[in-house]
């Protein structure tokens, strides 16, 4: 698996501690190329991403910010992209597993064992397979075709 990774000026430290982190546990980490500076923009890092993660079957995005909000905004309107913005191991979870996200956002808020059980979790988690799920997420797809 592959995990492209971006962060804007905010996230640049926590972006390092998940390098580490994946790099330590045999995750291949795809950093953005895309400079940190004071006046960097989210939207950037998150479309950089996005595309990465659209053009490689089987990986997923990570993106930090302060809050994860912009970014998962951002990622949102690439299509094909379904971008949760996680706070907390059940989020990471259910993100992926009954809502198909193949990037979630996260806050700097956060402590470095959070994140990492945040980011564990999401890697770990199977896509959704329940009838459900799938249906919801299909529902979700058409209207992203639409238009």
């Amino acid at each position: 698996m592959k995990v492209f990774l971006g962060a804007d000026h905010r996230g640049a430290k926590v972006k390092e501690l998940i390098i580490n982190h994946l790099t330590n546990n045999g995750i291949t980490v795809i950093d953005s190329k895309i400079p940190n500076n004071p006046l960097d923009d989210h939207p950037d890092f998150a479309f950089d991403v996005c595309q990465n993660v659209l053009k490689e079957p089987n990986s997923v995005g990570i993106l930090v910010c302060g809050t994860g909000i912009g970014m998962s905004i951002s990622a949102n309107k690439v299509k094909g992209i379904y971008c949760a913005k996680v706070d907390d191991e059940d989020d990471a979870f259910y993100a992926k597993n009954h809502n198909g996200a193949n990037v979630i956002a996260l806050s700097i808020k956060h402590d470095e064992e959070e994140i990492k059980k945040m980011i564990d979790t999401f890697l770990a988690t199977k896509a959704p397979s329940d009838a459900k799920y799938l249906r919801r997420i299909n529902k979700i797809i058409a209207k992203e075709n639409e238009g």
